[in-house]
């Protein structure tokens, strides 16, 4: 049996990030396993293969049970199964949420040392950004965020839409200032997706005292006396075993850590039993508070050849490729979703609660409708849902896909929200700047006016926003799985570092945050003291500005 000084389960967003982090001191033996395999196809480094994502490549191949409060309808939830996990599969967009969000965590929760002030210098270590360069974002960090290189005019058109509205503009949602539309900053480096696995754990392997095993499967984590003390995994057909010195890291998401933590005796003892596994530690937080974000979207047909509708045809992919791998611009470097806006259903809010993606096409995504001719989507999503769902095991055989209960609108107020942002998405559209562009709405359709209606619409045509968060939460409550070290309660050597810490979803993209978690939880791992926090003052309705 080898043995390490951390052994860090899942290489996603979080893992690459804390396998660079936790290797830079040369001393320290860390091993990485991922049961998806390397990110060697060209699809996950040009940004518009993220349309073939969502449709199973790299995927689990989960879905969730039947929502209750949506018709009984099963959602296809996609989850990363690949080195670099979500951000080798997803639109790229870098949204960091609101500053309130993390206040919440610190205030509400809490999460002593998260508040928007402590994790901003993290969200900036983090950074290279090709704009901006202040406060609010980092140049010198290994993640390349860059502005978007292949929009169309529709794109243009729909932010002078969206201020027809009443929304404003904002250049950068990131700043402090969330409210407005404009387009969003991306996770990519020269045209080319830039991944946690190209930015971080790819010039890490370089070093002999990291290993990354891809394409193994941990089975369970082993506990001894109360303490982690290594893992056994499958890799290659193969059973192997692995001991850690010092700690084990579980961050294999908001699915899979849970997962591997009920699989491993920890976790809601009465469940644990039901499905014959012997309970270990009884954490009855661990696979609950599940949240998400579930989108509506309206989709209008266009009167000419203004989005990227047609380029699946073979000739127009060919052009498209070439033009790519030339000139960098083009179909294939746009993740189809560069444009989008964060407006209020409740305009005495102090922060916004929707969130809209701009789609350059239709049916980009899976089950969303595919439209003859030329179209764009216009996704809406309620981004502080009070549902809450759960994550469960249907038995103790780790090859059995999980129960994944999202519970989508059991809070009738959610369903609310959601249709008053599908609104919101249909009057943008019907906007005069858009007239030039946007022949008629296809999806409601103008006949779709009842709530009746509309709750139908939305009940069969809701997807998931792919950011589902919350199910080892942090806190110090009987609830709580973590720490505010990120520490499994009443396990040693344990801790878990990704979204499924979150205590509350963040109002926007989780992806960012994601590898923030991870670059403030590899210096909780290390003991080293945190970065000073942000010198910031609270501005009106919450925003923040430079003290």
């Amino acid at each position: 049996m080898s043995t390490f000084d951390h052994i860090i389960i899942g290489g996603g967003s979080a893992g690459c990030v804390l396998a660079s982090r936790l290797s830079q001191p040369t001393e320290n033996r860390i091993l990485l396993l991922e049961a998806g395999g390397r990110d060697r196809s060209v699809l996950f480094h040009i940004p518009a293969g993220f349309a073939r994502m969502t449709k199973g490549m790299a995927s689990w191949g989960w879905s969730t049970v039947p929502q209750k409060f949506m018709n009984s309808r099963r959602v296809w939830f996609t989850q990363a199964k690949v080195i670099g996990g979500g951000s080798t599969i997803n639109a790229q967009i870098y949204v960091r949420g609101n500053a309130q969000d993390y206040d919440a965590w610190a205030n509400e929760f809490g999460c002593k040392g998260w508040s928007y002030r402590e994790v901003l210098p993290y969200f900036r270590r983090a950074e290279s950004n090709e704009r901006f360069n202040d406060n609010y974002h980092g140049i010198d960090g290994p993640l390349g965020v860059s502005m978007p290189k292949a929009t169309l005019p529709v794109c243009d058109a729909f932010i002078r839409a969206a201020q027809d509205y009443g929304i404003p503009y904002n250049p950068d949602f990131n700043s402090g200032i969330q409210r407005g539309v404009g387009f969003y900053q991306l996770t990519q480096r020269e045209a080319r997706r830039c991944s946690t696995a190209a930015a971080y754990l790819e010039p890490a392997e370089a070093r002999p005292n990291l290993t990354v095993v891809p394409n193994a499967e941990v089975l369970r984590i082993n506990i001894e006396n109360g303490r982690a003390t290594g893992v056994d995994y499958r890799s290659k057909g193969r059973l192997a075993s692995a001991a850690a010195d010092r700690e084990v890291v579980l961050s294999a998401g908001t699915i899979g850590s849970p997962r591997l933590l009920m699989l491993s005796g920890i976790g809601p003892a009465e469940h644990l039993k039901k499905v014959g596994i012997r309970p270990v530690r009884d954490l009855p937080g661990v696979g609950g508070n599940l949240q998400d974000h579930i989108d509506v979207c309206a989709i209008a047909e266009l009167t000419g050849q203004h989005s990227y509708d047609g380029y699946e045809r073979f000739f127009k992919t060919g052009w498209a490729g070439l033009q790519y791998y030339l000139f960098r611009s083009g179909p294939a470097a746009s993740p189809l979703f560069e444009t989008g806006a964060f407006w209020y259903t409740d305009e005495s809010a102090r922060s916004p609660d929707i969130q809209f993606h701009l789609g350059q096409g239709s049916g980009i995504e899976k089950g969303i409708v595919k439209i003859d001719g030329a179209g764009i989507t216009l996704n809406s999503a309620y981004m502080r849902p009070r549902s809450r769902g759960t994550v469960r095991l249907c038995d103790k055989n780790p090859e059995t896909p999980p129960l994944i209960d999202p519970n989508y609108w059991s809070d009738p107020g959610d369903l609310d929200k959601s249709l008053m942002g599908l609104e919101m998405a249909r009057d943008i559209l019907a906007q005069p700047a858009l007239e030039k562009f946007v022949r008629k709405e296809i999806l409601p359709g103008q006949d779709v006016k009842s709530r009746h209606g509309l709750v139908e619409y939305a009940s069969k045509m809701a997807k998931t926003d792919h950011h589902p968060v919350g199910t080892c939460r942090m806190g110090s409550d009987s609830e709580a799985v973590v720490s505010p070290e990120l520490k499994v309660h009443g396990v040693d050597g344990l801790r878990v570092c990704d979204a499924s810490i979150m205590p509350a979803i963040c109002s926007g993209n989780t992806n960012a945050a994601t590898i923030m978690i991870a670059e403030k939880g590899a210096d909780l791992i290390s003991g080293k003291p945190p970065l000073p926090p942000a010198n910031l003052k609270p501005g009106g309705d919450r925003r923040y500005s430079m003290a």
